[in-house]
């Protein structure tokens, strides 16, 4: 029906713009590797095979990024540059009167095809949240108490933004200031203190670690050694998000 609201309809209409351009990206690889295959290097082979998949796969429609590949492939294709490869995260903007559930008709059809593609749809009231940037933090606690909400949707958008992307966060803490750095998920201590510095990570000895959750919940880092909460960890230690860090290192060699 004319005029008839379509919530997916727009994000049809920008895939078939990004697989068009993915499809011209690797018809053209295609035209390299072809002649490339010749030499018979078994990582060219390894490309043009995957590159006439993607082809197969972008032609009947379907963006790269539920392309079913295996770990080989999956790294491969991250040197091709394909547009519809990155992970996808939907954001919709719900009314005030879809609060507290923060969720429409319109928006669980979003969230099914996030879940059909392995991704997540987050509901979000741009309204509500330009009011709360107005606000001041305890203004903003009471206003969303008043809305059944616990949280700002912003919060929660950039929460599973970094899990899409396999991000986390550690802090730095001292007299003149906090500090949060962004880590890929999954790093040692001495590649987290990489961030901060390379020194950091070439002298690194150890790490001397507490949770967010300990020190808000405790109050102070006195209270948390003396709650034997304060850890000294080694090199293999995977940062944890939320953990505060103390990083021992020693460059004078």
């Amino acid at each position: 029906m004319a005029g008839e609201i379509d919530p997916l309809r727009d994000i049809e209409i920008i895939d078939t713009e990004l697989m068009l351009a993915d499809l011209e990206t690797i018809n053209k690889k295609l035209e390299r590797l072809q002649r490339d295959v010749k030499s018979r290097d078994k990582t060219v082979v390894l490309e043009k095979d995957l590159a006439e998949k993607v082809k197969n796969h972008l032609e009947i429609g379907k963006p790269v990024r539920i392309l079913d590949v295996n770990e080989e492939e999956k790294e491969l294709l991250k040197t091709f540059f394909l547009i519809t490869s990155k992970p996808v995260l939907y954001a919709c903007n719900v009314s005030e009167n879809d609060l507290p559930q923060m969720s429409n008709n319109f928006s669980k059809l979003v969230e099914e095809r996030a879940k059909s593609e392995n991704a997540q749809a987050i509901p979000i009231c741009a309204k509500i949240e330009a009011e709360l940037s107005e606000l001041s933090e305890e203004d903003q606690k009471s206003f969303l108490s008043d809305l059944g909400l616990s949280e700002p949707g912003l919060n929660r958008l950039v929460k599973s933004s970094y899990n899409l992307l396999g991000l986390i966060t550690y802090l730095t803490a001292g007299e003149d200031e906090c500090r949060a750095w962004t880590i890929k998920k999954g790093f040692l201590a001495p590649q987290a203190a990489g961030v901060i510095h390379t020194d950091f990570e070439r002298g690194f000895i150890r790490a001397e670690v507490m949770t967010y959750d300990d020190i808000f919940k405790l109050g102070n880092e006195k209270a948390v050694k003396e709650a034997g909460l304060l850890r000294s960890e080694g090199k293999d230690y995977v940062v944890k998000d939320g953990d505060i860090i103390e990083f021992k290192f020693n460059v004078s060699k």
